[in-house]
């Protein structure tokens, strides 16, 4: 009896037990937690100008420059400048010593003028008497042919009325023939002297004054060759010898450059140099400047460089405070090709799969991101140019995209890390 009790006992509480489970788990079940959102940044694309930019490195070089050589060796004399100062084109300023060389310009001076001298005589007197004795003498003969000419016509109408002998006509006739050679001999005499005689007299005076006067200028070269003038304004940077020393002809006595602008030359490559025109804005970063230097494009090379197939760019950079030090070497930003009305994300909403292609996520209306292949063009280093893909309507989301599925549900807020965490239930 009592075991019979128990065991009724104990079914009844496992039926009590069965049955509370029972009203107890239905209570318990709960709805599935909805997808968590992920807090992004996102913005619609701008459109307006947006310009390629090429940084490039580049050595500041003067806009001009003079390494002034001696044409001479002599010692130096005189300096007029010292380094760093400012000169002006023609101005002075070395003089080498030079009374050797002025006194053998002294010497082809005094050669100079007796050669002008002995020119001035044989034009002005020599030449001209020659001719006036030719004339003379030409003048004579002829007047003698004429007398001559005149005796055989009478003593031939003499001879044939018998008013005498023969051999008076043969003697004038003798005469004659004497006359008219003498007149041909100074016809072709006077001819001589009015052409070939006086041209090779005045050539032979010219050629001795041309002689004498180069001898002179050449010696006055040497005694100028010996001062040592500026060829450009400038400023003087290198000045090695002290006034005693011998400067030594093709050896840099002086060193002169124009610093009131600088010159940053680099080279780039092909592909970005056919993108630049003389013109171009660009800029440079200098050690030490807290800001960028303006700078322009003044020279891009027609033709490769043989040994890096680049192309030299040049820009020219103001500089007439002086502040800025040639062969600095600075960073340099050149602005290329421009685009006037484009369509530009941020840099950062560019996604990059592994085989290259780009895409971007965009916020769908139903608040989900999406991505998008796009095509790219100008790529300034914040912003990029999209050329296809993409509308100004589209919200594109500029931080947080990476790593986020298709259909991720998304609000707009801070990046995910920058200050809400990146969202989920609260």
């Amino acid at each position: 009896m009592s075991n019979e009790n128990t065991t009724g006992t104990a079914r009844a509480i496992m039926l009590a037990g069965a049955t509370m489970l029972l009203a107890i788990l239905p209570g318990c079940k709960k709805e599935a937690a909805p997808a968590p959102e992920v807090t992004v940044q996102a913005a619609h694309p701008a459109q307006g100008a947006i310009s390629e930019q090429v940084t490039v490195d580049a050595i500041l070089q003067p806009l001009a420059q003079a390494a002034i050589v001696p044409r001479i060796t002599a010692p130096v004399k005189k300096f007029y400048v010292e380094r760093g100062q400012r000169v002006h084109a023609g101005e002075l300023l070395v003089t080498l010593q030079n009374e050797d060389l002025a006194a053998a310009a002294m010497d082809t001076r005094g050669s100079l003028e007796s050669a002008q001298a002995a020119y001035a005589t044989a034009t002005k007197a020599q030449v001209p008497e020659n001719t006036m004795k030719a004339e003379s003498d030409f003048a004579l003969a002829k007047a003698n042919l004429e007398l001559n000419q005149d005796i055989v016509k009478s003593r031939n109408e003499l001879f044939k009325e018998g008013a005498i002998p023969g051999r008076d006509l043969d003697t004038s006739q003798a005469a004659l023939v004497q006359a008219q050679a003498a007149y041909d001999a100074a016809k072709q005499h006077l001819d001589a002297v009015k052409s070939v005689s006086r041209e090779a007299e005045l050539k032979s005076a010219q050629g001795q004054l041309t002689s004498a006067e180069g001898k002179y200028k050449g010696a006055q070269a040497q005694v100028d060759s010996s001062e040592i003038r500026s060829p450009i304004d400038g400023v003087v940077t290198d000045r090695p010898l002290f006034a005693g020393e011998t400067a030594a002809a093709g050896s840099p006595l002086i060193t002169v450059m124009d610093t009131t602008a600088l010159i940053a030359k680099t080279h780039i490559a092909e592909s970005l140099a056919v993108q630049l025109k003389v013109g171009n804005e660009a800029s440079v970063r200098v050690p030490g400047f807290s800001d960028p230097v303006p700078a322009k494009v003044s020279m891009v090379s027609p033709a490769l460089d043989p040994g890096s197939t680049t192309v030299e760019v040049w820009l020219r950079v103001e500089n007439k405070a002086g502040r800025l030090k040639v062969g600095t070497p600075v960073k340099a930003l050149i602005t290329g090709r421009t685009v006037a009305q484009a369509l530009q994300v941020a840099d950062s909403a560019i996604l990059t799969a592994d085989d290259g292609t780009k895409s971007v996520m965009v916020i769908g209306s139903d608040g989900a991101a999406h991505k998008k292949p796009v095509t790219l063009g100008i790529d300034n280093g914040t912003d990029v140019q999209v050329t296809s893909g993409l509308t100004s309507a589209d919200m594109v989301i500029t931080s947080g995209s990476y790593g986020l599925d298709e259909g991720t549900k998304v609000k707009i807020g801070a990046a995910s890390g920058e200050g809400s965490g990146g969202g989920g239930n609260d």
